[in-house]
C-alpha cells in the first residue's frame, strides 16, 4: 500500500573520519529521518549523551557543551528550515552529525509485507 503526498522533515547523518589518515574519505556510521526539529535534535543529543562516558575530556566536554548550549542554536536553525552540523573529536577520530532539511517520498508501507529483494541491496555511499 502506497502513502500519498510527500512529508517534509529531516535527514540525519553521523559519520567518523580518521584524522591521521589523510586519503581516507569519512565513513557513514548511522542516518535517521526524523519529522520535525525537536525529533532530529533528539537524535544527536541522544547519541551524545550515550557516548560522552566514553569520549576523552576535551570531546567530552565539547559534547555538553552542545547538549547545554549549542542545541538551542541547532533547533533554532532546524526551526528555520537551515543545515546543521555537530561534531566532537575524540583522539585522532573525528565524529560529525548532519542535520538537512528534506522532503520525503511516498513509499510502500513497510509494516506487515515481505519487502522486494532489492530492497536488501541498498549499500549506503559517502557523500561528496
Amino acid at each position: 500500500m502506497l502513502t500519498n503526498g510527500t512529508r517534509p522533515g529531516f535527514w540525519c547523518e553521523c559519520w567518523t573520519q580518521d584524522l591521521t589518515e589523510r586519503d581516507e574519505r569519512p565513513a557513514l556510521r548511522a542516518s535517521f529521518d526524523a519529522y520535525s526539529p525537536p525529533q532530529a535534535d533528539r537524535w544527536v543529543a541522544v547519541a551524545l549523551r550515550t557516548i560522552s562516558p566514553a569520549l576523552d575530556p576535551e570531546a567530552s566536554d565539547e559534547a555538553w557543551v552542545w547538549l547545554y548550549q549549542g542545541r538551542i542554536a541547532t533547533r533554532h536553525a532546524l526551526l528555520q528550515g537551515e543545515p546543521c552540523t555537530v561534531a566532537v573529536t575524540h583522539g585522532t577520530t573525528r565524529i560529525t552529525w548532519t542535520i538537512r532539511p528534506a522532503i520525503f517520498l511516498p513509499f510502500a508501507h513497510r509494516q506487515g509485507i515481505e519487502l522486494p529483494a532489492c530492497a536488501h541491496d541498498f549499500k549506503p555511499h559517502a557523500s561528496d
